[in-house]
């Protein structure tokens, strides 16, 4: 195995327990071989206070338990395929080993942009034990830090370092943070680093750091000057896997391909983990999946193939993830509107807003649901959240649910469990189901705030809220008819829409929805905003204050 922690280690471990004769080599380059490299941005934030935690297991307690030979500090620096030979730069110098069968899992770096300055001794990434160690180290004495990259680890590492009361500053190339999220829940993220008093600063590029006085200063292409006692960088990774494309080992933009079982071109040489493509579930495209669970479960499953017999082949993935931030979570499950637009899959979307548990239990907190399903068929293609409590819950039930090929009216059919601390008797994964059975058999009809434009130009725009509400914030275009006045006022209604379609919203969605059954019954045309103002204000972010008005 080339590479231990979470591919290499699984597929050496499994391995061994399906193998007790077969003599198992791990060459690490590193000093550690299995770290739980997942919780090094808490043990930069203080909330894991012993680095040893993260220390799963070393080469001699993996030698006693598994009768592993694992070798740190041992670099591969070169393969032959066709004399079935690795060179290793060892402590001790160069040597040759021979192998039967080789597993690569070299992993990935930290991407280094074409930024000058990034060699300044305060400029550091978050991925080793060293990497935390160095941060933590640092930010023991710091006051201000630069994170440049608001992806998953990005934000990691800015919610570490706010956490120890350094006053962070986040530059995200992207439009938003955390990009693959859709836009109106990574404004409601956005709005919690400020929250937390951190400075998001997106659409934005670092393009150089300079020095002063031993303090970086980070140059944006805005023009603005950020200077910061450490810079993180967090601006994505690019595969390890140079030294096996020059021995002609397939690779895609540097990835490694492989099939279902890791096989890669080269006889007898498997891949797992960061560095190899995955193939997704709803798309079928293939991608880097830079994730534990995946990684875990390829090693563990190269080596049932390995070992002989039958073997589950690796699954395609949907890229289930979270991330803290704050009060926050966000959690993102199979396809966004980015990917489905790039494979031209069509969609629809659905936005709700539910409470984690039953309202009247004390505690109950927001959750914001973003559910992609297929017009036709009510296939789920993708699901996103931003909540509190409970939110990676309802996620990993639309993964599941996914994975196991339901439409989105089953998740109506799912028994989950209910008490008021913990749900609702209509589960917001059950209101998911109820929308998209709705949609599907046209007993709604939505727009959404992609199409804001259109509404405001071609429709009757009515706003069912209350007038309190009402005059909170609202389209300039709009008449304010409550959903409980709305049945004695049909004519005026009809009068006021002359012939356009009704564009009706709420707050939520639910009261407009009501809205456009009893304008439906009327004879009038109407579809209703998916996800209502919160969901539009969210989508139109900054921007909200200069196209609503109060």
């Amino acid at each position: 195995m080339v590479g231990g922690v979470a591919g290499g280690m699984s597929a050496a471990a499994r391995l061994r327990r399906r193998d007790e004769s077969a003599s198992i080599v791990v060459l690490e380059r590193g000093a550690y071989v299995s770290f739980a490299n997942c919780g090094l941005p808490y043990h930069v934030s203080g909330e894991i206070d012993n680095e040893q935690s993260l220390l799963l297991q070393t080469p001699q307690s993996l030698a006693a338990s598994l009768n592993l030979d694992v070798r740190i500090n041992h670099d591969v620096i070169a393969l032959d395929p066709t004399t079935h030979q690795v060179t290793v730069a060892t402590p001790d110098g160069q040597e040759n080993l021979t192998y039967d069968s080789l597993i690569l899992s070299p992993g990935a770096q930290a991407a280094r942009p074409p930024i000058e300055g990034l060699n300044h001794p305060r400029v550091t990434t978050l991925r080793t034990i060293d990497d935390a160690r160095t941060l933590a180290a640092h930010a023991s004495t710091a006051e201000t830090a630069v994170v440049l990259g608001a992806g998953f680890i990005g934000l990691e590492a800015a919610e570490a370092l706010a956490h120890r009361g350094l006053k962070v500053t986040v530059v995200e190339y992207a439009a938003h943070v955390l990009p693959p999220l859709e836009k109106e829940l990574a404004w409601l993220l956005a709005e919690e680093m400020r929250h937390l008093g951190i400075a998001v600063h997106e659409s934005t590029a670092a393009i150089m750091i300079t020095d002063n006085a031993g303090t970086p200063v980070v140059h944006l292409n805005t023009e603005e000057e950020v200077q910061a006692d450490i810079v993180v960088l967090a601006a994505g990774t690019t595969p390890d896997t140079r030294v096996f494309e020059d021995a002609g080992l397939a690779c895609t933009r540097g990835y490694i391909v492989v099939d279902e079982h890791g096989t890669t071109n080269l006889p007898d040489v498997y891949a797992v983990g960061d560095a190899t493509l995955s193939k997704n579930l709803v798309t079928n495209l293939r991608h880097p999946v830079q994730l534990a669970g995946p990684t875990n479960r390829a090693g563990r499953l190269v080596a049932d193939h390995l070992a002989g017999g039958p073997a589950r082949p690796i699954p395609a993935t949907l890229g289930t993830a979270i991330v803290r931030m704050g009060r926050l979570t966000a959690a993102v499950t199979g396809a966004n509107r980015g990917v489905l637009d790039e494979v031209g899959r069509a969609y629809t979307t659905i936005h709700i807003h539910p409470s984690d548990h039953a309202g009247y239990f004390p505690g109950a907190t927001q959750m914001h649901l973003v559910v992609h399903i297929d017009p036709t068929t009510g296939e789920i293609l993708g699901a996103q959240g931003v909540g509190g409590n409970g939110l990676d819950k309802r996620i990993d039930i639309l993964a599941t649910a996914i994975k196991a090929g339901l439409k989105a009216p089953d998740l109506i059919d799912l028994d989950l469990c209910y008490s008021p601390p913990y749900g609702s008797a209509k589960d917001p994964v059950t209101m998911i189901g109820f929308i998209a059975d709705n949609v599907l058999t046209g007993q709604t009809k939505l727009w959404h705030p992609e199409q804001l434009d259109w509404a405001r130009r071609e429709a009757f725009v009515l706003d069912v809220r209350t007038p309190t509400e009402y005059a909170t914030g609202h389209l300039p275009e709009s008449v304010n008819i409550a959903h409980t006045a709305l049945r004695s006022r049909l004519e005026e209604v009809r009068t006021l829409a002359a012939g356009r379609p009704i564009a009706v919203m709420c707050q939520s969605g639910v009261r407009s929805y009501i809205a456009h059954r009893i304008l439906v019954a009327a004879g009038l045309e109407s579809q209703t905003l998916s996800g209502g103002m919160l969901t539009l204000k969210a989508w139109l972010g900054n921007t909200a204050t200069t196209v609503l008005v109060s």
